[in-house]
């Protein structure tokens, strides 16, 4: 199972993570970080979610090409973490106040946005996004 501890991200992001939580909850948004390390047998298995297993194609990333299976030293250094809105204490993916269906304009997706563009990190849930995957935030590169 895939890591939530912040102490298996890079060094660079870790205290970017504390910053960003706390940051959204001064804005009313609770968040609940999903996945920050992920071994290469775990990023394989979402991998092939969509082409080979059941589900739906998740990431474009094959292991050892994710931000989220870094490492320094041999060590969990996750320069990536996926991170959800709670609403009423519930992981939201879509929120049902959305009039147009699009999550980069959800209360929730649309502060985590902003906040992650304030701390220099990369949201690929943003329009223009190479691929795009609203919980996913990363170190630039």
């Amino acid at each position: 199972m895939a890591s939530r501890s912040l102490a298996d991200l890079h060094p660079d992001l870790r205290p970017l993570a504390e910053r960003f939580v706390a940051r959204c909850k001064e804005r009313q948004v609770d968040v609940l970080i999903t996945d920050t390390y992920r071994s290469n047998d775990e990023q394989a298995a979402l991998y092939a979610q969509g082409r080979t297993a059941p589900g739906k194609i998740v990431t474009r990333a094959k292991p050892g090409q994710s931000a989220h299976n870094a490492t320094i030293d041999g060590k969990p250094a996750a320069r990536a973490f996926d991170a959800v809105p709670l609403l009423n204490g519930r992981a939201i993916y879509e929120d049902p106040r959305d009039i147009d269906g699009d999550w980069s304009n959800d209360f929730g997706w649309r502060v985590m946005g902003e906040v992650a563009a304030e701390l220099g990190l990369e949201w690929y849930g943003r329009p223009g996004s190479p691929f795009r995957e609203a919980p996913h935030f990363q170190l630039r590169t």
